[in-house]
């Protein structure tokens, strides 16, 4: 009835209910003629549009082979340094000063992806553009095109262009140490000609020690830019000339420490890794009474400055370096293969009397300063065997070293050091590779800050640098 009253002209207005409900054919028309059954469906269709053209707007994943990223360069096993563990999630740092702002920037999210798949950093600020080209590969081994950072002296540069440049004219064994080798060096533009059988005393030597060794050159640049400048000179290094046996010349990077000709040793052939002889126990008793307990018939001890140890120790918890201040692993549960396990060291721990430190030197020309060698320590130490032992006695630490670990900058820093050298860089696959490296230095150097608030030591401004 309703139907028949609008074909005769009348206005009544039908509800939109009566539409559905109509069992009138002539009502269901118009939806026979869109193909639709019912209105509902016309909005599903309009929103399956606009999401195919969205869809159509979004970025294509990042091309590679068969649109993969590619795998980042992974370094010979032997040329590699130990796998350091993955620091704990839970670790509070500061945002580094050094992080430029990213304000302009525009990074593909395929690109971002692959960094955080590859463990780096998303992006690693300090880290400049790559050197200019143009020489031979060996003169792009160190990367000093205006970038050198700030925590390398001149002295250091020089040292690192002898260590990478030189021409090795001579070798020679390193007497208790079997897989070192003391090499010779003459660079291209010494004044005098190469001399294979000058010994070296004019600073023109380096030791070239094992591939497993490279931690080395990594502990030299933390070093550097934690300010304590006490260890020498280190590059990493492919060795090709002839002089050398073949074990050294098969491509795989060593490391190159230069040679200080007058670090002072002991003429007890027993104890020649020493200036002066110390026990623990005196090493204890000098700590306590501030002041320096005297050796019989020795005085190298006596003129070592009282902040040299909070140096040392703050350096060695870093590395995990245990041969200078607990060789015989007192600090720690050792595992059966440590060497102070197989020497039978470990026993002497019940009598403290018996333990001595070693690797305690000085150079002849400052006998106030330690110098730090053997620098390889343990990048691979799980934190539940960290040897706080290091650090007994040690009631002041360097203002220096502290600021840079409470700025959370200390794993940018080095990678931005590290990055000078390209040996070493390349060798273990750039920021990618050294990354989780440096986390677990970084991730010490808050344990260290939690250590002194809690112990309440004092930090003290640096006398000597």
């Amino acid at each position: 009835m309703a139907l028949e009253q609008s074909r005769h002209g009348g206005l009544a207005m039908q509800r939109p209910s009566d539409d559905f409900l109509s069992s009138d054919p002539q009502a269901q028309r118009p939806w026979r003629r869109t193909g639709l059954k019912y209105p509902s469906l016309v909005a599903l269709v309009v929103l399956l549009a606009l999401a195919l053209l969205a869809l159509s707007y979004l970025p294509s994943p990042p091309t590679g082979d068969h649109g993969r990223a590619p795998l980042p360069h992974v370094a010979p096993a032997s040329a590699s340094l130990p796998l350091a563990p993955r620091p704990r999630r839970d670790v509070d740092i500061t945002p580094c000063g050094d992080k430029p702002s990213n304000r302009g920037i525009k990074r593909h999210r395929g690109e971002r992806q692959r960094w955080r798949e590859r463990g780096a950093p998303s992006h690693s600020p300090c880290v400049e553009q790559p050197c200019k080209r143009g020489g031979s590969p060996q003169e792009d081994r160190l990367c000093f095109d205006g970038t050198v950072p700030p925590w390398l002296s001149e002295d250091d540069i020089q040292k690192m262009k002898l260590l990478t440049h030189g021409q090795v004219v001579s070798k020679s064994r390193v007497p208790a140490h079997g897989q070192v080798l003391r090499v010779r060096l003459h660079a291209d533009g010494d004044t005098q000609p190469a001399s294979p059988g000058k010994d070296c005393g004019d600073g023109r030597c380096g030791l070239i020690k094992r591939p497993t060794d490279l931690y080395e050159v990594v502990a030299f640049h933390l070093d550097r830019v934690l300010g304590l400048n006490r260890s020498l000179p280190a590059v990493a290094r492919r060795f090709s000339s002839p002089v050398l046996p073949y074990s050294y010349t098969n491509s795989v990077p060593r490391p190159l420490i230069w040679w200080a000709p007058d670090v002072q040793h002991l003429e007890d052939t027993n104890n020649d890794q020493n200036s002066c002889a110390l026990g623990w126990l005196q090493y204890q008793e000098m700590l306590r009474s501030h002041s320096v307990v005297p050796v019989a018939g020795d005085t190298a001890c006596a003129s070592i400055q009282r902040g040299e140890w909070g140096r040392l120790a703050l350096f060695d918890f870093l590395l995990q370096v245990h041969d200078r201040l607990d060789r015989y692993c007192c600090g720690f549960k050792p595992d059966a293969s440590e060497p102070c396990m197989e020497e039978m060291l470990h026993e002497k721990c019940r009598n403290p009397s018996e333990l001595l430190l070693v690797h305690i030197l000085v150079r002849r020309s400052d006998p106030s300063r330690l110098v730090f060698i053997d620098n390889a320590g343990r990048p691979q130490q799980p934190e539940a065997k960290l040897n706080f032992r290091l650090l007994q006695g040690i009631d002041s630490f360097p203002e220096a070293a502290v600021a840079t670990l409470r700025s959370g900058c200390l794993a940018h820093r080095l990678l931005k050091s590290l990055y000078v050298d390209r040996e070493l860089w390349e060798s273990q696959g750039g920021a990618a590779g050294l990354w989780p490296l440096l986390q677990v230095l970084e991730r010490r150097g808050q344990i260290l800050l939690q250590y002194i608030q809690e112990h309440n030591l004092t930090v003290a401004r640096d006398m000597l640098r």
